[in-house]
């Protein structure tokens, strides 16, 4: 009976209706075209000539080289499909506008995004080669540098869930939140405990996130719900039955600010699996940071300009900005630079992924990678590859309890080509890895949200620290050693005993990766 209910739930719940809607706009705009191919002559010549247009302008555009093979192969293969998809996607006002909504707050918050006199001056007596980075994610991303760094670094979701309490239960003016999951259970409802309770001792809070909750974590109306507690809530781009470009969109990011002097950032989401509450792919591996100081500036831009994306009233940022210093706290590791930074899938600066490959590219010693997919372009692969090749050691610890199977089977395609470059490939024995971390010769970390696939470099809001020259870094290097003594390394024997199905899958799925 409970199966047959559980049948039921998923035939006709909201998943299915939207996926069952959008379905029916596909066939009939696809079918459309495809009918008047059939029927009409002028219709099949104009389609070829619309095809010749935008492969010309694929081949030219500023892109990714394998989204441009993606619509090469679309458009020569079934040009009808192709050039029809082609254009559809490139005329949608819902993406239009929030990029152009994007760019407009990022412009109102250059004021509080300035890299401070004393941080210019010190990383003026560094060697530009080791300074660049921050250079590009100023000038290119539009976040600054902040010298004097406090960070604390946490290798479980349990640690990190700890901490958040105790700083929030502490909050006295505002409390920020954006992430990608919320669900019901342990963890959310003690948070959402403490936040009712500060909104109704008068802390302004605001709560955000992603609209793929609505499709099956939380009731459409939750926001209504949030708002009679006090707390300000949205929802970011709802999930709606419209076939539409800016749905493949999402606020990935998982933020907490707390009275604009403490911030939260990693893979962490607010669910029970994340601090191993819930069993669902074995022991869950997970990884946070919290930043003190002016460094949560750039976090709490951040978050305001997602928030204010469907706001017509200018924002007071200066409100929320914090100056000063903090007090001196034993568990918190001080000193080097941080910059934390966002990214966008709108300003044609893919600036997560340059991170990664500046760090691979002026590597001398190691690189340590700790990501749940790797679905790589070329450029990345090429990048991982030639850091090896220049006597970088470089190891990569992926799940070996995957969440999603496809994803799996896409990492597996990489395994046997990097192997064989000398690259290490572990896999977490235990269960799952959600952590999203880079580690470069004892100086030099990231840690946040964005994943080694296309989703986070390409399509989703994301964000992350770059720290340098902070102690922290050694704590991080520390968790990433005590994790690989739990993995097992990948030989190119397990790469040939890796099921056929698998292999099959993977390298028809690679024909569609850019979307995954």
């Amino acid at each position: 009976m409970k199966k047959l209910k559980g049948l039921w739930k998923i035939i006709f719940g909201r998943t299915a209706i939207l996926v069952f809607l959008m379905v029916i706009q596909a066939v009939i705009l696809f079918g459309g075209f495809a009918v008047l191919d059939n029927k009409i002559l002028i219709v099949n010549y104009g389609v070829g000539i619309l095809a010749v247009i935008i492969l010309m302008y694929v081949l030219n555009a500023r892109q990714n080289s394998s989204y441009k093979m993606m619509w090469i192969i679309l458009i020569l293969v079934v040009p009808v499909i192709g050039v029809s998809f082609y254009i559809y996607t490139r005329l949608q006002p819902g993406t239009r506008f929030i990029a152009g909504r994007v760019g407009e707050l990022l412009e109102e918050e250059q004021p509080f995004l300035k890299t401070g006199e004393a941080t210019e001056k010190a990383l003026q007596c560094e060697p530009k080669i080791d300074t660049g980075l921050f250079r590009y994610l100023y000038e290119y991303g539009k976040y600054p540098t902040y010298c004097d760094a406090s960070v604390k670094y946490f290798p479980l979701g349990e640690d990190k869930f700890n901490e958040m309490i105790y700083q929030l239960e502490r909050a006295e003016d505002f409390i920020f939140l954006e992430y990608f999951i919320v669900e019901r259970g342990y963890m959310w409802d003690k948070v959402l405990k403490i936040l009712a309770k500060k909104a109704r001792e008068g802390v302004e809070v605001r709560f955000m996130y992603d609209g793929t909750c609505t499709l099956s974590l939380l009731p459409k109306n939750y926001p209504q719900r949030m708002e009679k507690l006090g707390i300000k809530c949205k929802v970011f781009s709802p999930m709606m039955p419209f076939l539409t470009t800016h749905q493949n969109n999402r606020d990935h990011r998982k933020i907490l600010i707390i009275d604009g002097h403490t911030a939260f950032t990693g893979g962490i989401n607010l669910a029970d699996e994340y601090i191993n509450r819930k069993k669902r792919f074995g022991h869950w591996k997970d990884t946070a940071i919290m930043v003190k100081g002016e460094a949560v500036n750039s976090f709490t831009l951040m978050f305001l300009q997602m928030w204010n994306i469907t706001e017509r009233t200018r924002e007071n940022y200066g409100r929320y900005m914090f100056s000063g210093s903090m007090p001196c706290n034993s568990t918190m590791r001080n000193g080097g630079y941080i910059a934390p930074y966002g990214d966008s899938p709108f300003d044609d600066e893919e600036v997560g992924e340059k991170v990664y490959i500046d760090i691979l590219n002026k590597a001398r010693d190691y690189v340590h990678i700790m990501t749940p997919y790797l679905i790589l372009d070329e450029e990345m692969l090429n990048t991982i590859v030639f850091a090896e090749q220049r006597g970088v050691d470089v190891k990569i610890i992926l799940p070996h309890i995957p969440d999603k199977k496809y994803a799996y089977w896409l990492a597996r395609t990489h395994y046997k080509e990097l192997i064989e470059e000398g690259v290490e490939i572990y896999e977490y024995t235990p269960g799952f890895v959600h952590a999203k971390v880079f580690t470069s010769d004892d100086e030099k970390a990231v840690v946040g949200t964005i994943n080694l696939d296309y989703r986070s470099l390409y399509l989703h809001f994301e964000c992350a620290a770059y720290i340098w020259r902070n102690p922290v870094i050694q704590d991080i290097e520390e968790d990433y050693q005590n994790t690989l003594a739990r993995c097992h390394k990948i030989t190119l024997q397990d790469c040939r005993e890796y099921s056929f199905i698998g292999k099959v899958c993977g390298r028809v799925l690679k024909l569609i990766a850019p979307l995954m």
